[in-house]
Order: C-alpha cells, then sequence, then structure tokens
C-alpha cells in the first residue's frame, strides 16, 4: 500500500507555470520550513523568470544515532563512522517519497537539491532518475552508498554541484572530496565549492552561489 504523499511547502511559481522547479531536501531533525527563506529569496531573485520550490517535510522516524528519538529524518543513521551505516529501508522509503514529488511537477527542469542528509537523499533520488532531472545541489551532503548500494554509472548529461564548508564539523570536508572521487569514477563531472570557516550551516556567499548555479542550470539548453 502506498503510503501518503509528504507534506510540503510550495513558494514562487505554481506547477503548471514554472520553468523551473527545485525539490529542496531539509537536514536531519529540521523540517521544510528551515530553507524557506532562503527559497523565497531565490525566487524574488529569479523574477521575471517563473521558478518554483517544493520543500517537502520528511517523515518522522527513529534515529539510532539519537537514542532511538523519533524526529524527521529521510533514514536512519546507525553510526557516525564515515562512510556513513545507514537503515538502507528507510532510504529507499524515503527515495520514493521523493520520486513522487518528481513525477507531479510539471516544469521543464526539475532540480534535486538538499542540505546534510536532504543532500545525501536529493543525490541518491537524482542519480537513480537521470532523464528526468536538470541537475542535482549538494549543500554539506555526502554520497550515500554501500558494496550493496554503489554509485550508478553515467547514463546522462547534468550538472551536479556540491558546496561545503571547510570547518564542518558534522559531515567534514573529505566526505564532500570522497563524493566527488566517486562520482568521478563513475564518469560525472561535479564542481565543488568550499567556504572556507565555514561549519555545518549555510552561509551568504553559498546562497549568491546557489542562485548563480540555478541560473545556469535555467538558461542551459536540453540535450
Amino acid at each position: 500500500m502506498e503510503s501518503p504523499p509528504l507534506p510540503k511547502l510550495e513558494i514562487g511559481a505554481s506547477s503548471e507555470e514554472a520553468e523551473l522547479c527545485v525539490l529542496l531536501m531539509h537536514g536531519l531533525g529540521a523540517d521544510g520550513h528551515d530553507f524557506a527563506d532562503v527559497a523565497t529569496l531565490l525566487s524574488k531573485a529569479a523574477q521575471p523568470r517563473k521558478w518554483r520550490f517544493v520543500l517537502p517535510h520528511a517523515p518522522k522516524m527513529a534515529v539510532t544515532i539519537n537514542m532511538g528519538m523519533r524526529m524527521p529524518a529521510w533514514y536512519d543513521i546507525i553510526d557516525l563512522d564515515h562512510p556513513r551505516s545507514v537503515n538502507w529501508d528507510t532510504v529507499a522509503a524515503s527515495a520514493r517519497h521523493i520520486e513522487v514529488l518528481l513525477e507531479a511537477e510539471h516544469a521543464k527542469k526539475v532540480v534535486l537539491a538538499g542540505f546534510s542528509q536532504g543532500a545525501a537523499i536529493a543525490l541518491h533520488v537524482g542519480l537513480r532518475r537521470p532523464s528526468e532531472i536538470a541537475g542535482i545541489l549538494m549543500m554539506s551532503g555526502y554520497l550515500l552508498e554501500s558494496d550493496e548500494h554503489p554509485c550508478p554509472k553515467k547514463s546522462a548529461e547534468f550538472p551536479i554541484g556540491i558546496m561545503h564548508g571547510s570547518d564542518d564539523e558534522v559531515i567534514p570536508f573529505s566526505a564532500a572530496e570522497g563524493t566527488v572521487a566517486a562520482l568521478e569514477g563513475s564518469g560525472f563531472s561535479p564542481t565543488l565549492k568550499v567556504y572556507p570557516g565555514m561549519a555545518h550551516s549555510v552561509c551568504e556567499e553559498e546562497i549568491g552561489d546557489v542562485l548563480a548555479w540555478l541560473e545556469q542550470v535555467s538558461s542551459r539548453t536540453l540535450a
């Protein structure tokens, strides 16, 4: 039986009129409101272009690293060692939720984006639905992979932008470097931007870079 669709915030243009839609996934323990101000700023900065932001709220689940406490999460993290040990059943369930959102959008171009755990699930879904997306944008995230769930090989051309703070104490910068290496090994050409001194957060410079990256995707000619 299908789970009900995730509740979400919708900012900017309607699905029918949007030229670009960004599905933006929040981090562990947060919800869609976490990036509502950023999405509003980006939507206004893009005008007169019609951009749409969809900010879903992750389902609540028990998270092992937080002593089993129930909280909004895209998947259960079992330990903090890198590569991170996760419950892949919860990854698959959230991936399906995001695929449903992706399938419901009418924009010509759809970007999957996220912060932290949200960036990880955005990358996970995007790599497996390459013909349906215009790009993937990761803020302070990492690649979810294991021997049973390797990084998919490149089968379509789309940009992958990775942005990460040098002083991230939650997901170290080395995780971003490892993500780049794994993606390059699978044939992708990700870009990596480091923010000196930034911890596990978002800064004003990064928001400006997100805008510029989305503008490039918006103006990019589809193959």
